[in-house]
């Protein structure tokens, strides 16, 4: 983010990148799973044996999406179909036996429920989590929960339902504090896997996958253009820059600093972000826009965000996001 005094040169704001117990019964072990080396990865960071169970689990569960279920494994098993937790729960989604005899599926129709099968565990995470999810919506409606919807089901899968409402939210005992931050850290490497991320056009995914290459980059005050980094890193609106003009094939040449980017283009609400949309941030009372970011889905964005910094995301759920105020655009 460009400190305040920037704002008046007229570069406003740059960043840098890149991004249980149900019904009483435990859920998923709580000790580390014995892990084996990570498979080579798409380009959308899922293991290429695992990916078509993965698009389909994201289809079949869309209120999580693909990219949230896929970290989720990362987290668990770290993608090895033979993880055993010391706890002794087993396979990349590590299912508990109580919890994997309730949810188990045949997802390959080789006639057996089976773990450690990536097909029957991909579909059974999926299907466990929708129900997860449905149900904290339920009670949160009910207002016996409080929290994120998203992270009260993840807690629910990793300490049980209900040891979740027991607690009235996300049980701060811990591992299960620290699991649904985990997943959301990993979620960065599946942000190409948009199913649940919300609807996105290619040029929105192109905007990602521009952005996300950039990964690392350092923030330079001014930094970037149409073309790439100068002076070997980006500022906010120069990573918008270039990820506009690449995702268009150098037919759309966003100009700069982040308060313009933030007035062209088509104002979207909120409330309807999909990959590829570019949210800019304004402190109350401000008369510009000094920061702006590319939504890549499920609550996060990639940005160049200060000095010091370098090209990342960041989850915008949280209270230093939404205390700003915001401006979405969509350039396509």
């Amino acid at each position: 983010m460009t400190p305040r005094s920037a704002i008046t040169v007229g570069i406003a704001g740059g960043a840098a990148f890149v991004l249980a117990i149900v019904l009483g019964v435990v859920v998923l072990g709580g000790s580390e799973p014995v892990q084996a080396s990570l498979p080579s990865l798409n380009v959308d960071g899922v293991p290429e044996p695992f990916r078509r169970w993965i698009i389909q689990a994201g289809q079949e569960c869309p209120e999580i999406g693909a990219a949230v279920l896929a970290a989720q494994i990362e987290v668990e098993s770290n993608w090895s179909p033979q993880a055993t937790s010391h706890a002794g729960a087993v396979g990349l989604a590590q299912f508990m036996p109580g919890t994997w005899a309730r949810w188990g599926v045949d997802a390959d129709g080789d006639g057996t429920k089976d773990p450690r099968n990536p097909a029957d565990a991909i579909l059974a995470q999926a299907r466990y989590m929708c129900y997860l999810s449905h149900e904290v919506r339920r009670y949160l409606a009910q207002g016996r929960l409080h929290g994120d919807p998203l992270d009260l089901a993840l807690a629910a899968y990793n300490a049980g339902l209900g040891n979740v409402l027991a607690a009235g939210g996300v049980p701060v005992n811990g591992e299960t504090e620290r699991y649904a931050p985990k997943i959301r850290r990993a979620l960065p490497r599946y942000a190409l896997l948009t199913g649940g991320a919300g609807t996105t056009s290619a040029f929105g995914q192109g905007m990602v996958e521009a952005a996300l290459a950039q990964h690392g980059k350092p923030y330079i005050w001014g930094g970037g253009n149409y073309f790439g980094p100068t002076g070997g890193g980006f500022d906010c609106s120069g990573l918008v820059q270039y990820a506009a003009y690449q995702a268009s094939d150098g037919k759309l040449r966003i100009i700069r600093p982040a308060d313009a980017q933030a007035r062209q283009g088509q104002h979207v609400d909120p409330q309807h972000l999909q990959p590829g949309d570019v949210i800019a941030f304004r402190y109350h009372g401000a008369a510009e826009y000094h920061h702006i970011g590319i939504y890549i889905g499920h609550g996060q964005m990639v940005h160049a965000p200060d000095v010091g910094d370098v090209v990342k995301t960041s989850d915008i759920t949280t209270s230093y996001w939404k205390s700003m105020e915001w401006e979405v655009r969509r350039y396509a």
